[in-house]
C-alpha cells in the first residue's frame, strides 16, 4: 500500500463520519428540541442523568457523563448488567435515562428499561434506528444517522459513534447555554489541569504590577510621560488626579498619531491628549474576563484598579498568552 492510497483511505473515513454529522445535523427536529426539554425540566426538579450503554456506546456515554458534569448537569453511568444486580439502588423518581444503543437491539438494555421505568424514570432511547426496539419501549427516541460505516466491512463502530457522541454534545451544548453557565462556573468545575490553571487565573496573576508599569499623575507634559513609559518598556502610561484615582490612559499610539499632528505636543499636558474613563478592570476578577474585554473592546492595554479606583497594575496584550487556552 503505497502513501497516496493511505491517505486516500484516511480521507475515505473521514468522509463517511463527515456525512454522518451532516445528515444528523440536517435532521434535528421537534425532537431534539423535545429531549433536551426533558433534560432541563429532570434537572430544573434537582434530579439527575443517567447514562446507559454497552461495549462502545458505553464509552461514549461515560465521556458524555464527564461532559454533562462539567457544565453543572449532575450525571453518572449505570451499568446496564449491573443494574440488574443492584446499582439501580441510584435511581431516583424523577431522573432521567438516556439509552444509548446504535442498533437499538442491545438486549441488556431491553430488560433495563422496562425494570426502570418503575422508578417513574423518564426514558430517552438515543439510537440510529427509529424504529427499533429501544425507541418503542423509551418514552422519546433520539436518533443519529449512520447509514455507513467508514469501515471497510461496514462493522466497527466509526460513523456511528462519531454521530452519536455528536448529538450526545449537542444536548450538553444546549444545556449550557440553557444554564447561562459562564467561565466562572467553568472555572468551578474544572480547578485542576490547565483549563483550571487557566479559566482559575486571577488578573492579579497575570497583570504588570507597580513598579512594572508607567504612572504618572495627568498634569505631567507628554515629554514626561515617554520617558515613564520608555523606562518600563510599556505601550501606555496610567495617569492620575490629585487623589491618585485613574483619570486616563496614554498610549503608543497616540505618541504615533500626535507626531504627525501636532510637532509640538511633548511640551504640553498630557491632559490635553490622554483618554479620559478608559476601559478597567477590578483586581479580584478572573483573568478569562480581562480576555473578552481585550477581544470585545480591541484594545492593547488595559489598567487594573483597586477597590477605590486606583491604578495597581496593568495587562499588556502580550500577557495574554497566560489566559489562552491551550
Amino acid at each position: 500500500m503505497d502513501t497516496a492510497d493511505i491517505i486516500a483511505k484516511g480521507r475515505r473515513c473521514i468522509d463517511i463520519e463527515a456525512e454522518a454529522l451532516r445528515k444528523t445535523s440536517e435532521h434535528l427536529d421537534s425532537i431534539f428540541a423535545s429531549v433536551a426539554s426533558t433534560l432541563i425540566e429532570t434537572l430544573n426538579e434537582g434530579n439527575k442523568l443517567i447514562l446507559s450503554g454497552i461495549g462502545k456506546s458505553a464509552h461514549i456515554a461515560h465521556k458524555l457523563v464527564g461532559t454533562f458534569n462539567s457544565i453543572g448537569a449532575p450525571s453518572t453511568f449505570l451499568d446496564p448488567v449491573n443494574a440488574l444486580h443492584g446499582d439501580m439502588g441510584l435511581c431516583r423518581e424523577g431522573d432521567a435515562l438516556l439509552a444509548f444503543s446504535n442498533s437499538g437491539e442491545t438486549e441488556e438494555l431491553l430488560r433495563l428499561v422496562p425494570l426502570i421505568s418503575r422508578f417513574n424514570l423518564r426514558t430517552i432511547a438515543v439510537t440510529s434506528k427509529s424504529d427499533s426496539s429501544l425507541a418503542k419501549l423509551c418514552n422519546e427516541a433520539l436518533v443519529y444517522c449512520a447509514e455507513q460505516e467508514a469501515c471497510p466491512l461496514d462493522l466497527a463502530p466509526t460513523a456511528s459513534s462519531t454521530a452519536c457522541m455528536a448529538i450526545g454534545d449537542a444536548l450538553a451544548m444546549v444545556l449550557l447555554e440553557w444554564r447561562a453557565f459562564s467561565h466562572e462556573d467553568f472555572a468551578r468545575f474544572h480547578p485542576g489541569g490547565s483549563i483550571g490553571k487557566t479559566l482559575a487565573a486571577n488578573v492579579n496573576d497575570i497583570m504588570r504590577p507597580l513598579g512594572q508599569f508607567a504612572l504618572i499623575s495627568d498634569d505631567a507634559s507628554c515629554r514626561d510621560c515617554l520617558a515613564q513609559m520608555t523606562n518600563p518598556n510599556s505601550g501606555c502610561i496610567a495617569l492620575t488626579d490629585s487623589a491618585g484615582k485613574l483619570s486616563g490612559i496614554f498610549t503608543d499610539g497616540d505618541i504615533r498619531r500626535l507626531v504627525l499632528e501636532d510637532a509640538d505636543f511633548l511640551g504640553k499636558p498630557v491632559s490635553n491628549y490622554m483618554t479620559r474613563s478608559p476601559v478597567v478592570i477590578e483586581s479580584d476578577t478572573l483573568a478569562v474576563e480581562a480576555l473578552r474585554i481585550f477581544e470585545t473592546r480591541k484594545i492593547d492595554d488595559l489598567i487594573v484598579v483597586d477597590a477605590e479606583s486606583k491604578p495597581i497594575g496593568v495587562i499588556d496584550g502580550q500577557d495574554l498568552t497566560k489566559v489562552r487556552m491551550v
